[in-house]
């Protein structure tokens, strides 16, 4: 099935041909043809499926006709980043139609978004907290509304948003056509779809389980031996990028300074960042230019790197629903990719539950002549740090320790 099936506009066509799409990904093709002929929608299915694309495609068809100049559709998401990426997938393939959109959230001066508001955008990308005040302050109207997504709305209720958007949804005309776009389904998801959605179509891309372009293993060990570990799988030749979770903001920040002084180009992202800071570290990350990110759950929400090829577990996550969303960053779009957990005794629990959700156990590894390596760090000393070309800050260890091979047991 090709893009072209949809028969969308020439000027929307020609975004499509421009990033690149050729043809839909299961979300897109099961839900795009409803949402065109004007139904609501309750979309499950990962992140990294096309999710984005299957609601602005037919979205930006339906704002091809009528008026301009004024604000018709409206996306909610749960974090800075998202919104940011989202915004840009719409100017992307909304490129040729005229069309304008912006995105709205908190950490920085609303004067811009003002502004931009009132030059007459078409779709606006907002946060809830942000857009709410601007409502607030009588600077922005839902009235004329035509449509409404709510995306990521899991990770929306897990933040606590669920009272504000049910205050932003209610001062939205009733007549609008709502898309409701969720990783997994708790019950305060589904009743939140059951008093928005009118007669909704389910699509469902086996939400609850992770994607199948994943595989999964874990490495037993003890606590303290936890960051020796992580320099070890690191130390292996890997030429794509690297997503490590911590369960706190101190031990994430904490965790990227040991990384950096290994020799690691890395950067963090963490609660404690400005907004400023979040989007050089994030740019960093995007660009390149730092192949490691160590970050929280919640900091990480939103994060759409493509070239993300490992996700690894620093510490495991409390729920089966968080490591769903924590490897969902790997294996997008149907390329290959690695989640890799360090696990302790006190991780078995979780274990289990993820295995349950899986449908099986995950594989158990160890890394090949690790103790040997364990000890080589613990008595190596490193030269002073120095400057390299590009201004991260590395250390150089001995020679017969950078030599060092550590294969996986299978």
């Amino acid at each position: 099935m090709s893009f072209k099936t949809f028969s969308f506009h020439p000027q929307i066509q020609a975004g499509i041909n421009a990033v690149g799409y050729e043809n839909p990904t299961a979300i897109q093709e099961q839900t795009i043809p409803a949402i065109m002929e004007g139904s609501d929608i309750l979309g499950l299915a990962q992140t990294g499926t096309g999710k984005t694309a299957a609601f602005v495609l037919p979205m930006l068809e339906r704002l091809m006709s009528g008026q301009r100049g004024k604000l018709r559709a409206l996306i909610i998401s749960p974090t800075r980043e998202l919104a940011e990426q989202t915004n840009k997938a719409i100017r992307e393939l909304a490129r040729k139609t005229g069309l304008r959109s912006m995105s709205i959230y908190g950490g920085i001066s609303q004067q811009l978004q003002v502004r931009g508001l009132r030059g007459g955008t078409e779709i606006v990308v907002a946060c809830p907290g942000r857009l709410m005040d601007l409502m607030d302050q009588k600077i922005v109207s839902l009235q004329n509304i035509e449509v409404l997504v709510l995306d990521e709305a899991d990770q929306m209720f897990d933040m606590g948003f669920l009272p504000t958007i049910k205050k932003i949804v209610r001062q939205i005309p009733e007549n609008r056509q709502t898309l409701l776009f969720s990783a997994t389904m708790p019950e305060e998801i589904r009743s939140l779809a059951n008093e928005f959605l009118k007669n909704p179509i389910t699509v469902d891309i086996e939400a609850s389980k992770p994607l199948k372009t994943i595989s999964h293993a874990i490495y037993p060990i003890e606590q303290l031996q936890k960051t020796k570990m992580l320099l070890a799988l690191l130390d292996k030749k890997d030429d794509g990028q690297v997503l490590i979770f911590t369960r706190t903001k101190h031990r994430a920040k904490k965790l990227a300074d040991q990384l950096d002084k290994a020799g690691n180009s890395v950067t963090s992202l963490q609660g404690d960042l400005s907004q400023i800071q979040r989007d050089r570290a994030m740019d960093r990350f995007r660009s390149g230019h730092a192949r490691i990110m160590v970050a929280t759950d919640i900091a990480a929400r939103g994060i759409d790197v493509s070239k993300i090829s490992k996700v690894i577990n620093y510490d495991m996550p409390n729920t089966a629903d968080a490591y769903t969303h924590r490897i969902g960053r790997t294996g997008r779009m149907e390329h290959t990719g690695m989640a890799l957990s360090l696990v302790t005794s006190e991780d078995l629990p979780m274990i289990r539950t993820i295995e349950r959700l899986l449908g099986k156990s995950l594989e158990r590894k160890e890394l090949v002549g690790f103790e040997q390596y364990s000890n080589e760090l613990d008595h190596a000393s490193p030269s002073p740090i120095k400057k390299s070309n590009n201004g991260n800050r590395y250390r150089k260890y001995p020679a017969n320790r950078q030599q060092k091979s550590f294969s996986p047991a299978r």
